[in-house]
């Protein structure tokens, strides 16, 4: 039994994960001895945070209840103590649920550090300290503030630009608006009411953001941002009311940024490379850019929005990146940025991962005949021409496919090619059932 995925630990809402919460409570309450607790707006999340806050008083260590916050400022507030917990499901439905950990710096616990946790929990999940040494959780005011404080420092505060915000109803609700305002933005607010019930997908992809580009249109305004429900996550739509691509966004910010030395992900565009950086890459989860980015680095980030920036944490920042890209959109138009960005014909899915046998998709790849095989996070395989990745989902029950290349029919030929192998494993499956 593995509980953390790529992300932490994440599924639905249920009495199996309140007794997990409890017991992540109590396992991380035995080692860090001071901790603070945070929670996006999910419904769940009042039973959540209770269940790990009862585990961590029942270990005797000391909590501090944060409160509704994003991920990011949790992760932010955490350098004052020894370790974080933010109760989230980050982009997943509202159905779901779930926890982060955090050291000091910002940076998710390692796979070292959740092994050791994971151990301790299924084997029984800590010992209550004695009766005489329980204390009691004590608010913890202010989080949001200082964050915003924070990252306030490193911009201008004239902007004098209109931005739209859609927080889905998510932990960024409050603190977006309050940061842009404070840098001088004219906010349009869109699902800024932090209920737990999401108005829309709570993941910011093109699909769900028709009422943002609609809003961005009719406003005439010069970048619309989107969260997802802890706000880790940001993208945007251009003053055209384009999405703007991760791929795209990936470089914008980078050359925002002023990046010399980036970290980002297996599945990230090849155009990456064509930049002139020091690129290196990881697994796919921001947790794995984040252990990476602790090595060395001025910026990190994959391309489903989470955007790392060390001079604020080693959390992915999804507000801190919406001040970046209001800021960009107040000195120039966004969309001459994004057309400046080449673009290679990219595709993205998913199937689901039922029935699927990774060693033997792997055999059946083979008949393409790639140039070469990497097998660290999935099957990735290079062609002369482009590249395709195939990899089970850390965060739900998927498989991923990405093909990239030169052209469009290529891309498509090679996305076509692993749908087509992938439906004859799982039609094999069905049929020996």
């Amino acid at each position: 039994m593995h509980l953390f995925g790529s992300s932490g630990i994440r599924t639905i809402f249920n009495k199996d994960l309140l007794d997990i919460a409890f017991k992540v409570g109590l396992a991380v309450g035995s080692t860090y001895r001071n901790v603070v607790v945070g929670r996006d707006t999910r419904t769940s999340g009042v039973a959540m945070k209770h269940a790990v806050i009862s585990g961590l008083l029942a270990s005797g260590a000391v909590c501090r209840d944060a409160g509704i916050i994003s991920t990011p400022t949790l992760a932010y507030v955490t350098r004052e103590f020894a370790a974080g917990i933010e109760i989230t499901a980050s982009h997943n439905p509202p159905e779901y649920n779930g926890i982060k950990l955090f050291n000091p710096d910002g940076s998710s616990f390692t796979l070292d550090q959740q092994e050791k946790l994971e151990n301790q929990i299924l084997s029984g999940g800590g010992v209550t300290a004695d009766w005489q040494k329980l204390l009691v959780d004590e608010p913890y005011a202010g989080a949001i503030e200082k964050h915003i404080e924070a990252i306030a420092a490193h911009f201008p505060d004239y902007l004098r630009t209109k931005v739209v915000v859609d927080a889905g109803c998510g932990a960024g609700s409050e603190i977006s608006p309050l940061l842009l305002k404070k840098l001088g933005c004219n906010v349009i607010q869109l699902n800024c009411a932090p209920s737990g019930f999401f108005p829309r997908g709570i993941e910011p992809v093109a699909s769900n953001l028709v009422e943002l580009i609609k809003t961005v249109k009719d406003e005439e305004a010069a970048v619309g941002i989107a969260h997802d429900g802890d706000a880790d996550r940001m993208m945007a739509v251009d003053d055209k009311g384009r999405f703007i691509t991760g791929d795209v966004m990936l470089a914008i910010l980078a050359q925002a940024v002023m990046a010399k030395d980036m970290v980002t992900t297996l599945d990230a565009s090849m155009y990456i490379d064509e930049m002139g950086l020091n690129v290196r890459r990881t697994k796919i989860g921001d947790s794995f850019v984040s252990e990476e980015l602790r090595k060395g680095g001025d910026f990190g980030g994959e391309t489903s929005g989470a955007w790392i920036f060390p001079d604020i944490s080693f959390c992915p920042d999804g507000i801190y990146a919406a001040a970046v890209i209001a800021t960009l959109a107040a000195d120039q138009k966004l969309s001459g940025l994004v057309d400046a960005v080449p673009v290679y014909p990219l595709i993205r899915g998913n199937v689901d991962s039922q029935r699927i046998d990774m060693s033997e998709l792997k055999n059946k790849l083979q008949t393409l005949e790639p140039l070469s095989v990497n097998d660290e996070d999935g099957i990735k395989m290079n062609f002369i021409d482009g590249w395709l990745l195939v990899r089970p989902s850390g965060t739900e029950p998927k498989i991923r496919i990405t093909a990239e290349a030169k052209t469009k029919p290529r891309a498509q030929e090679l996305y076509d090619n692993c749908l087509n192998l992938l439906n004859e494993i799982k039609e094999a499956g069905v049929k020996s059932n």
